[in-house]
């Protein structure tokens, strides 16, 4: 247990640091008077003492941390600081610990899914920090990305000459993970704002304004209203949140870049973006179609909004909805929610494998078609005009491999507990890929809480696990990682 000091004093800070998060929403209901003070108040109280017991008791436990205990460290963060996070649901709503842990854990993977109704008459605090969550989870996948995922070998920051444009090939960014962090999350400041003040000007409320752009930047999906963004029926609305929920589901290194640079070059060379985006604009011009030709909606223009919308939305996994396309034709409800097993770039605060895997996967296929035609032949895997390693190539074709097995998995464990197959299906695909709404019984016109208790906690393991990509959590249940 000694070893395990210094990084439970590391932790320790971090709780520090995260109820210091808290006392944004306890002021703000201090300030606004609705009530959920308390709660706040009480949750703060909890986690800086926790904080501070485990940082002071263990100060001189001091020293570099290994690899093995960065792992430990972020499955520790993932799955305790909800614990914390939940506090001010169970103590200002009332409601069980499992839906609400399942709430705080939805936040802070940046997931959307619900358990909550009534949200237009809930205090402003409980939705601002329900928001606030995805914001700071949004770009908490991004450092982790940049940090610890590579260290797995499973297309993460060793495939940034590969799927990164520019000066980054040779400079990592920037030398040091600490300054490579602090550009980003600026960039991710920069973009939060600019949406907030847009959803502003084009008629939110200022707070309405601030707790959707918390929401959109991180691709998390809660809304401050039952009718999520319906409830606002606005197309000038609906275009701004589209435009940034696809800013969010490129690499934000890919931003920092352009606007390190002051350059559009970046974009233009980024080897996941032409995919993104091509993939994005031939589903939505294919869908349209499809329910115009059922006149599912009485235009075509009218047809291309909805569909545009809800595609761009479920495909980048934020999930916000302005109808319920639970009604649509079921093929139209499987794709887009296909769409987000893979759409989302490295790098990005979106869920799902990531399109640069998506590409490595889909080229390494073509490859063995041509050496099963051609067995001489040397025909090597390369995104833009780089090969991918050999290393690489198998670290991404073993996450594939995982990833199916853990969907295949988890659907039949829900289907055991009595569930339809469609719901146990869509459920643990939205969780997984952190999408949040699925179909049928957790479709856009439901939420999770007609699931049982069981069946939450396996849904809150699948958000848990498509946030930490599935390895970084795998690997600290091994019994190879707790041997000496």
């Amino acid at each position: 247990m000694h070893r395990f000091y210094p990084l439970l004093r590391v932790f320790g800070a971090l709780l520090i640091g995260f109820s210091l998060c808290l006392l944004v929403p306890m002021g703000l209901s201090w300030y606004v008077a609705d009530g959920a003070h308390t709660a706040f108040d009480t949750a703060f109280l909890a986690t800086l003492l926790s904080g501070s017991i485990l940082f002071l008791g263990l100060y001189r436990e001091a020293r570099e941390m290994k690899v093995r205990d960065g792992f430990l460290l972020v499955v520790l963060v993932w799955t305790v600081l909800p614990l914390f996070a939940c506090l001010p649901f169970i103590i200002q709503l009332g409601i069980s610990p499992t839906d609400a842990y399942f709430e705080a854990m939805s936040g802070l993977t940046a997931t959307g899914a619900t358990v909550l109704s009534g949200l237009d008459q809930m205090p402003l605090s409980i939705n601002f920090w329900r928001t606030f969550m995805h914001w700071i989870g949004g770009m908490g996948v991004v450092v982790l990305a940049v940090a610890i995922l590579p260290l797995l070998g499973i297309g993460g920051r060793q495939m940034f000459k590969a799927e990164v444009p520019g000066p980054m090939k040779e400079a990592s960014l920037t030398p040091r993970i600490a300054e490579t962090a602090k550009g980003l999350w600026r960039v991710y400041l920069l973009l939060t704002i600019a949406c907030g003040l847009t959803l502003w000007q084009l008629g939110m409320e200022p707070w309405d304004a601030l707790m959707h752009a918390f929401s959109v930047l991180g691709l998390g999906g809660f809304s401050s209203k039952d009718a999520s963004l319906g409830h606002f029926n606005s197309l000038e609305i609906e275009l701004a949140v589209m435009f940034f929920a696809l800013l969010s589901g490129i690499n934000y290194a890919t931003h920092f870049m352009a606007l390190h640079g002051r350059s559009l070059n970046p974009y233009r060379k980024d080897a996941e973006a032409p995919y993104f985006l091509g993939v994005l604009a031939a589903s939505i011009l294919a869908l349209s179609i499809y329910l115009w030709s059922l006149d599912v909606f009485s235009s075509f223009g009218e047809t291309l909004r909805y569909v545009a919308f809800h595609t761009i939305s479920l495909a980048t996994s934020l999930g916000l909805a302005t109808a319920d396309y639970g009604q649509w034709p079921f093929f139209a409800q499987i794709w887009m929610l296909f769409l987000g097993s893979f759409i989302a770039c490295s790098g990005s605060t979106g869920g799902g494998i990531k399109m640069i895997r998506a590409m490595i996967l889909y080229k390494q296929v073509y490859r063995e078609l041509i050496c099963a035609m051609h067995p001489s032949a040397l025909w090597p895997v390369r995104i833009k005009r780089s090969v991918v390693p050999q290393n690489v190539l198998s670290g991404v074709m073993a996450f594939g491999f995982i990833y199916m097995v853990s969907i295949v998995s988890l659907t039949l464990l829900m289907s055991f507990t009595g569930l339809d197959i469609v719901t146990s299906f869509s459920a643990v695909v939205a969780c997984i890929n952190n999408t949040g709404p699925g179909l049928n019984l957790v479709g856009p016109s439901s939420n999770f809480s007609v699931l049982t208790d069981f069946q939450t906690w396996v849904c809150t393991f699948a958000m848990l696990l498509g946030r930490l990509e599935i390895f970084t959590l795998l690997v600290v249940l091994t019994p190879a990682f707790w041997r000496k």
